[in-house]
């Protein structure tokens, strides 16, 4: 296992979703991905992927998505890439997410819950911690970190930035809105305007777009939106209720 994440798997408050055939210690980790090589993952958005410089997500370089809250509905936007990246033995690590995961759906949409690792850091400086640990760590395909409305220096911003462009972790970082005119390194922004509703606020090597509207036939009938449970529960496809540890 990579030595800069060991610390994060071991803190007591860190959740790793369970598998009775695969238990998380055991879970193969690879340092290199079927991406590997490549700039860019398709979103799964025609609409997106046709707007944006690459034709899908960076994987050199941090991705900040602003929303007018915690996030809610951001991620909907994600679970395609969810589903391409869930095929590599790696984390999908979740760092400070505001609301726990609906195991049901992502299940549904066949991507592995015991390759979920949820991370809830204390203060300001663990979640920063823990956010670039994740990012240069190999064994994560994708971290998404959450970190909020607070105020971030440039620098702090850059730390995680040049993180992000070691590996081929797609790393996607949620602040609030109230950040649009702040200056940032990421080499791409995105604002949240409603479900499935954005604007390319920034990209390096294209242009900006709004009213982007991103298809959703791809959803499953019958079933929530990402965040549905309480923080401090995560419900598996096989019914049994984990809470984290406080």
């Amino acid at each position: 296992m990579h030595d800069s994440l060991e610390p994060i798997i071991s803190r007591p408050d860190t959740w790793r979703g369970l598998d009775p055939g695969n238990p998380p210690q055991t879970l193969p980790l690879s340092a290199n991905s079927d991406w590997h090589a490549l700039d860019a993952l398709p979103t799964g958005f025609e609409a997106l992927d046709d707007q944006l410089a690459l034709r899908g997500w960076p994987m050199m370089g941090c991705i900040e998505i602003l929303t007018d809250g915690n996030g809610m509905g951001a991620m909907g936007l994600l679970l395609p890439t969810m589903e391409k990246l869930g095929s590599q033995p790696r984390w999908l690590t979740f760092i400070a997410p505001p609301n726990t995961p609906y195991a049901p759906l992502l299940a549904a949409r066949g991507i592995p819950t015991e390759q979920i690792l949820i991370v809830h850091p204390k203060t300001r400086e663990e979640l920063l911690w823990a956010t670039e640990q994740a990012i240069r760590s190999t064994t994560c395909s994708a971290v998404f970190s959450w970190l909020g409305a607070g105020d971030y220096r440039y620098a702090e911003l850059r730390r995680l930035q040049l993180a992000a462009t070691e590996n081929d972790t797609l790393s996607i970082i949620f602040r609030h809105r109230e950040a649009q005119d702040q200056h940032t390194p990421a080499c791409l922004r995105l604002v949240s305007r409603g479900y499935r509703q954005i604007d390319i606020l920034k990209q390096r090597g294209g242009k900006p777009a709004t009213n982007l509207v991103l298809d959703a036939e791809d959803d499953l009938p019958n079933q929530p939106q990402f965040w549905e449970l309480p923080s401090d529960t995560f419900t598996t496809n096989t019914g049994q209720c984990l809470t984290p540890v406080a």
